[in-house]
């Protein structure tokens, strides 16, 4: 029996992990499907929804691109793309 994942944040770390893994196996076509869902999310999704993809979601499939070098701006959606340039150009960082 899996796991009962109860929080939106760790949803958004587990959903983080499954786009990572689909980056990793070249697997653009799934990839795309968790990134259009996760702007689906951020724009239509609760506060907290909301805050999970912003916060959790997009820092970790971000940084995980970024250290293999993967284009984030040719392949995130926008609402996505904007919540990564936010955390990257965010004061005091």
């Amino acid at each position: 029996m899996k796991h009962k994942i109860t929080s939106v944040y760790k949803k958004a770390e587990r959903f983080a992990s499954v786009t990572k893994s689909a980056i990793m196996s070249g697997n653009m076509k799934r990839t795309e499907k968790c990134l259009l869902l996760a702007e689906q999310l951020l724009i239509s999704g609760s506060n907290e929804t909301k805050n999970a993809i912003s916060n959790v979601y997009v820092f970790s499939v971000s940084s995980f691109m970024e250290l293999y070098h993967f284009s984030i701006s040719k392949m995130f959606p926008p609402s996505l793309k904007s919540e990564y340039l936010k955390q990257v150009y965010a004061p005091g960082i």
